[in-house]
């Protein structure tokens, strides 16, 4: 789960966008008006999503920015003309006056994005064996595919990649699912 910390230079600035989150169900783990404050938090996480104004109390957001880990976005939330000449990579921008409505929307888009990207790392890091490993069950998976239900090798691909996105899983735990499936176990 990634972890949200709210920081503006004033308080009740955090505060309320805080409560409006929790009052969504989105959890927020920390509330802070410093961007040190917020550094010391991301040392402890290993990702997350920092919403924040164009300045804590002691530094701009984009020092902030280069500062923060690699795994952490942000989210600015600041009048439009604050980045009329863009955002720095990893922050995107709500403009105020921001609704409720607008604010909840874009950190779960940002929450969702961190979590794909969690599972590609979980994916990737397991090491080349694990995916030569996937793909003998993804080829596994598309030959009974092809054999039982006459399948193309195209036509079975692309039920593999449409029922793992319908499910939410990768090609090879779906692939895994249809060996299990097909055996009777």
């Amino acid at each position: 789960m990634s972890n949200i910390i709210v920081a503006f230079s004033k308080r009740e600035n955090a505060v309320n966008i805080r409560n409006i989150l929790t009052r969504s169900g989105v959890s927020v783990s920390a509330v802070c008006v410093t961007g040190t404050k917020v550094l010391q938090y991301a040392e402890l996480w290993s990702d997350g999503i920092v919403i924040c104004g164009t300045r804590m109390q002691d530094m701009h957001y984009t020092q902030l920015r280069e500062l923060l880990p690699e795994n952490f976005g942000m989210l600015l939330v600041a009048s439009a003309d604050k980045w009329v000449d863009g955002l720095p990579d990893g922050v995107v921008g709500l403009p105020v006056p921001v609704r409720g409505y607008d604010l909840v929307e874009t950190v779960g888009m940002l929450l969702e994005n961190q979590k794909r990207r969690r599972r590609r790392r979980k994916e990737t890091g397991a090491g080349c064996d694990r995916n030569v490993s996937q793909k003998k069950d993804i080829d596994r998976a598309k030959a009974v595919l092809m054999e039982r239900n006459h399948m193309s090798e195209e036509e079975a691909h692309r039920y593999l990649q449409k029922t793992s996105m319908e499910s939410g899983t990768n090609m090879a735990e779906t692939a895994q699912m249809i060996l299990r499936m097909m055996s009777g176990g």
